[in-house]
């Protein structure tokens, strides 16, 4: 039988899914929850002599406060407005738009060619942005009607462009990663070279499955006949193209591993790069720069909103022994230490379906972060797996944004259940990707450890 804690413990977890589904913001479903069931906690134990563990008096809600001034005075949140500004302006700065022409040219005259240039932009994309939502509707209205002209059948074409505009969430420099490094305490920079070859490897696998499925199921795509012919100048133009989001990323990256700044001073000159980038493209001007100012801040408040939530949630949680119970409910899973780690993958998968990967991040990963340290994982490899298998909750339905973003913004010919069919072969290959890195550690560790030795 459980304990009394434990009881409400299950019943404040269940609030916050069953909430979930009633539109109200994550940010105040949380702190609404914490309140709720502290104060139900507290009054229980004063009049009713319930033993509610540690929430016995109103204290917690100073331990709160403490807990979130903490949370808000760590310097690495820094670097989360700063890419998110980067990101905006990289997509108002025209790269895109250059590197998708130079890419069509090249590629499209072959089968399959222009959703292999979508993928390539996408990783591009994805090392110098980190925004999921920007890199889906810029790939989308650049692609979408390109690829349909070019007889691509829509679901083929939606699931190129919502897998492919998924990769930032995963590539550094990745705003998950950012987050979940900060609930663990772990080094961003770890993180962010720890997640490079895997993110990379996934954007090639889903090449490869482009190119086989254009190759023996010659009705998904055709290729175009009316473009030039190949020249050295358009292969120096595509080229050209890719230097200046290629210097962003090693302006970003390249200093990060290098050691020359940390992720938060990297962060300030991908934000100015991205900047000086839109300028030199003729595309920067006080509206432009207005409207990516005004973007981040709203989106940066919307992150910190739920950090807020998420903090009070998990100091009730805790208070109340929560991640005692649940560490103790994973260790009593009669499996090996890499089974637990399966189930909780598992998990994250299941909800990916329901949750927001920010949710996700901020409630399950503290909670299970500890006990696969005490199993004795590396916990770099194991947050970078999290995060692989994270991603897809931006492909599934009913709550995967990718979906709506892409909805919003393809022709109207291309239906919902187009969307849907086409992301599940890439869902496939992400949860191949996931495997491989689960049973290849050093995809992970190699890097860190040629940089650390």
């Amino acid at each position: 039988m459980f304990e009394v804690n434990e009881y409400i413990v299950i019943a404040m977890l269940s609030s916050f899914i069953l909430l979930i589904f009633t539109g109200y913001p994550v940010a105040w479903i949380l702190a609404g929850i914490s309140v709720l069931f502290s104060v139900g906690s507290i009054l229980a134990y004063q009049y009713f002599d319930v033993d509610t563990y540690f929430l016995t008096d109103w204290r917690i809600f100073g331990v709160m406060v403490q807990r979130i001034f903490a949370q808000m005075s760590n310097w690495v949140l820094v670097a989360l407005p700063m890419f998110i500004f980067m990101g905006l302006m990289l997509e108002r700065s025209g790269v895109a738009e250059r590197l998708m022409n130079n890419f069509v040219n090249l590629f499209g005259r072959f089968r399959g060619g222009l959703g292999v240039a979508v993928i390539t932009i996408g990783i591009l994309l994805a090392a110098s942005t980190g925004i999921v939502g920007a890199s889906v509707v810029l790939l989308a209205m650049l692609s979408i009607p390109a690829m349909l002209e070019q007889k691509y059948s829509p679901a083929f074409a939606s699931g190129i462009v919502a897998s492919a505009g998924t990769l930032g969430i995963l590539i550094p420099p990745s705003i998950m990663l950012i987050i979940m490094a900060d609930q663990l305490s772990l080094a961003v920079g770890d993180l962010f070279m720890g997640a490079l070859i895997p993110g990379v490897m996934l954007g090639l696998m889903y090449i490869a499955y482009v190119i086989i499925v254009s190759i023996f199921v010659p009705g998904m795509s055709k290729p175009r006949d009316d473009l030039p012919p190949i020249t050295w100048s358009m292969i120096a133009a595509t080229l050209w193209a890719v230097v200046p989001p290629l210097g962003l990323i090693l302006a970003v990256l390249g200093t990060i591993f290098l050691g020359i700044a940390t992720p938060t001073e990297a962060a300030g000159v991908g934000a100015l790069g991205a900047t000086l980038l839109a300028w030199m493209n003729g595309k920067l001007n006080y509206e432009v720069l207005k409207d990516v100012s005004r973007k981040t801040t709203l989106t940066t408040a919307f992150v910190f909103g739920i950090f807020l939530g998420a903090t009070a949630f998990a100091v009730v949680m805790r208070s109340l022994g929560g991640d005692e119970f649940i560490g103790g409910l994973l260790k009593g899973i009669p499996l090996s230490p890499e089974g637990i780690v399966v189930v909780i993958l598992l998990i994250t998968f299941v909800a990916g379906f329901f949750l927001d990967w920010l949710e996700i991040s901020l409630i399950l990963l503290p909670l299970v972060g500890p006990v696969v340290a005490a199993l004795g994982f590396d916990l770099t490899w194991f947050v970078v797996l999290f995060a692989l298998a994270l991603q897809t909750s931006f492909l599934t339905p009913p709550v995967g944004f990718s979906l709506f973003y892409l909805k919003g913004v393809v022709p109207p010919q291309i239906k919902t259940t187009d969307i849907y069919k086409g992301v599940i072969p890439f869902i496939m290959i992400q949860l191949l990707a996931v495997t491989l890195v689960f049973y290849w550690k050093d995809l992970v560790l190699w890097l860190p450890g040629v940089r650390y030795g």
